[in-house]
């Protein structure tokens, strides 16, 4: 998969994207990532980028010119072209497996109070949001799509068959895990998950999922 990532901010990205499996994946040639400048697309002596709303209000607006510069210049035909804001549908990880099979993202992060809608109506084949609340920038949010989407690639697990039991994957919070010891301090692993009967063990997962849900996130029920 190649990652393209249109930024005021390309400092922000260093270090996340250089650990863990993200790492891994892009040293494996699973993933190739790299980190754009906005202002490199702007032509004026100061590189602006933004400009005040027509009609006026509050803050600034990204200007379309380089946005759509950039993309012009990064996107080729195969290109999703998704831009990180509030107003965007909120992303989950039925999409984050949606995009895992794109072979080329282009995410484009927003500031300041947002872009011009003809950005968003002309440019932009999705808008995200990674949730209900506003951050100072999009370069985070494009951080969190980046790690949910890439390790649901195929190869960059260890382990393909974690990725398929985990939260949302089934619709369903994940049942609890324990590991060893068998005790500890007084805390007692479920007998079922020590009895090796697989069957049981499958059934009391399915439950504990169910129960887990109803309890935190009964909307998912829903």
């Amino acid at each position: 998969m190649k990652i393209d990532v249109l930024t005021l901010f390309p400092a922000m990205f260093a270090g996340p994207l250089d650990e863990s499996i993200i790492k891994r994946a892009r040293a494996d040639g699973l993933l190739e990532l790299q980190i754009h400048n906005l202002r490199d697309y702007a032509h004026d002596r100061h590189k602006t980028v933004d400009d005040r709303p027509f009609g006026g209000g509050p803050g600034m607006l990204l200007k379309p010119e380089p946005i759509f510069e950039a993309v012009d210049a990064l996107a080729g035909e195969s290109a999703r072209v998704v831009l990180l804001s509030p107003s965007g549908r909120r992303f989950t990880q039925t999409i984050a497996h949606e995009l895992a099979h794109v072979k080329h993202l282009l995410l484009v992060t927003g500031h300041y109070e947002g872009f011009d809608e003809r950005v968003r109506a002309h440019l932009a084949d999705d808008e995200l949001s990674i949730g209900d609340y506003v951050l100072t920038n999009g370069a985070l949010p494009a951080m969190v799509l980046i790690d949910a989407v890439v390790r649901l690639i195929p190869g960059v697990l260890g382990d393909e068959e974690s990725a398929l039991q985990e939260s949302f994957t089934t619709g369903l919070l994940e049942y609890p895990q324990y590991t060893r010891p068998a005790e500890f301090r007084g805390m007692k692993v479920p007998e079922v998950l020590l009895s090796g009967n697989h069957a049981e063990i499958a059934k009391w997962r399915s439950h504990e999922a169910r129960l887990r849900t109803k309890e935190r996130r009964p909307d998912l029920l829903r």
